[in-house]
């Protein structure tokens, strides 16, 4: 008899939205083996996909800085909102950001000091999180977004592209920060993820009772969805937020996306 509890079954519940008696059911199945429980719903559409996150969830604040054609942003995290919207820690991510779209990311390291004091400071264990620069070369637009919440930045977004405008890159910065896809284009995404998911979505076609005469058709449209994913998906083929008839890449024309970094406080 598989070994798991009541709070089980609530965990797996409250994780994919499937009905008791269905996550009873799973966890049966699979000998309470949760992972196993997720996946086995989800091959048979009885839940959502639970989230899936493998950074830690942390407040604190993102900062973005621009330095002649570079561009930098920088993930400050701290414990808790509290010390995230104080004064001296948005002004320290300010600093950060600037520094390093001035010098690059080594730039972190000369302040380091300074971090060691806003620990001391406001008593909490504060680390730099996501860091990242873009340069923009001939004939390239750089941009950024940033979301603004209780006066720190929550939400943060550089894009640069290739024979756009400028209202062109920020609009879709502001895509981004919405959307926030995970990697730009299909070949980015890991092949044993993608393994992963079309075996996932012929064990739940089948159970769907489809034929299978259809089946490798059904499973590449439903393949195609996966990537047009919001959030997590890929960048250029996910509905763009201000008109959703059109992907990223019809939204963009000729234009062409170089690259793209975001952070998220809680993501």
């Amino acid at each position: 008899m598989a070994d798991f509890t009541a709070k089980d079954v609530k965990a797996l519940r409250d994780a994919t939205g499937a009905g008791m008696m269905d996550a009873k059911k799973a966890l049966t199945e699979t000998d309470g083996d949760y992972d196993a429980a997720i996946q086995w719903l989800r091959e048979r559409g009885l839940g959502k996909a639970a989230e899936r996150a493998d950074r830690e969830s942390a407040d604190g604040a993102v900062a973005v800085a621009r330095a002649g054609d570079a561009a930098a942003l920088v993930e400050l995290k701290s414990e808790t909102d509290f010390v995230a919207k104080s004064p001296q820690f948005v002004a320290l991510a300010d600093k950060l950001a600037a520094a390093v779209a001035a010098d690059g990311e080594g730039a972190i390291d000369t302040l380091k000091d300074a971090l060691d004091d806003l620990r001391v400071t406001l008593k909490e264990n504060i680390q730099v999180g996501q860091v990242a620069r873009l340069v923009a070369g001939e004939g390239q637009v750089l941009e950024s977004y940033l979301h603004v919440q209780n006066g720190r930045g929550v939400n943060g977004v550089l894009v640069l592209v290739d024979g756009g405008t400028e209202e062109l890159a920020h609009d879709l910065a502001v895509h981004v920060a919405f959307g926030k896809p995970s990697v730009l284009s299909r070949e980015q995404v890991p092949a044993e993820e993608v393994a992963t998911e079309r075996a996932t979505l012929e064990a739940q076609t089948r159970n769907e009772g489809k034929p299978e005469a259809a089946m490798e058709k059904i499973v590449e449209g439903k393949l195609n969805g996966w990537y047009k994913r919001v959030p997590g998906g890929v960048l250029v083929e996910q509905p763009y937020a201000k008109d959703d008839k059109l992907s990223v890449t019809q939204f963009l024309g000729g234009a062409g996306v170089v690259g793209f970094a975001q952070a998220v406080i809680g993501l």
